[in-house]
């Protein structure tokens, strides 16, 4: 018997059949890419009660990281149900934030108010509308916020970048204003209550954990 039958069979085999077999392992790698990336669904009910923790700082630390200058402005802590998330690599800011997150908060952690409402992310910006409010406007404003996350490191990258819709995430760092080399600044906001352009938060990412409940 020539041994080396069965490999020639084998290749002729697979040759004929490669674009089935290239498709499945296509199919079999976007399966898990979308079982990975899939939104966690919850019952009604308030998932994160409380609002975030912000402790302002009157002299903050600066430091220098990814070619840029950070001023922390305040400590930051935020518990609180993850609406959308939306990754970014080709506008200014991508060169330190690579992801932003929009997250709700009390009346905004409950799924019972968040599935009247379309929430979208696109240009660094959190979008939402209504055909009936759920909630008043200034509880809605008050309750979820865009928030830009800066990693402090790769593991806390991998970390941000793995966070899915509807996922419970706690987040620890600090509210940050930052200056790059080429005059080019960002400012966190320091309320939860305001709207509209500067309203995001500027997020420097020391810790980052995620949970479906």
């Amino acid at each position: 018997m020539d041994p080396y039958e069965n490999d020639a069979e084998w290749l002729y085999w697979l040759k004929a059949r490669w674009p089935l077999v290239l498709g499945a392992v296509l199919m079999a790698g976007w399966g898990c890419s979308n079982w990975h990336s899939r939104a966690v669904r919850h019952p009604a009910g308030v998932l994160a009660a409380d609002d975030p923790a912000q402790e302002n700082l009157l002299k903050g630390t600066t430091w220098t990281a990814k070619d840029h200058r950070f001023t922390a402005l305040a400590n930051f802590h935020i518990h609180a149900r993850v609406l959308s998330t939306e990754r970014y690599r080709f506008d200014r800011a991508a060169e330190i934030s690579p992801i932003d997150f929009a997250m709700g908060w009390g009346p905004m952690s409950d799924s019972a108010v968040l599935e009247k409402l379309n929430i979208n992310q696109s240009d660094r910006w959190f979008h939402w509308n209504a055909s009936t409010l759920p909630l008043p406007m200034d509880v809605i404003t008050s309750h979820a916020a865009n928030m830009h996350m800066i990693p402090a490191s790769k593991a806390v990258e991998r970390g941000l970048l793995s966070v899915r819709e509807g996922q419970i995430a706690t987040l620890d760092g600090y509210l940050v204003h930052v200056d790059g080399k080429d005059g080019w600044t960002w400012q966190s906001s320091m309320t939860r209550d305001d709207s509209g352009d500067g309203a995001c938060e500027v997020i420097w990412v020391d810790k980052v954990s995620a949970a479906d409940h």
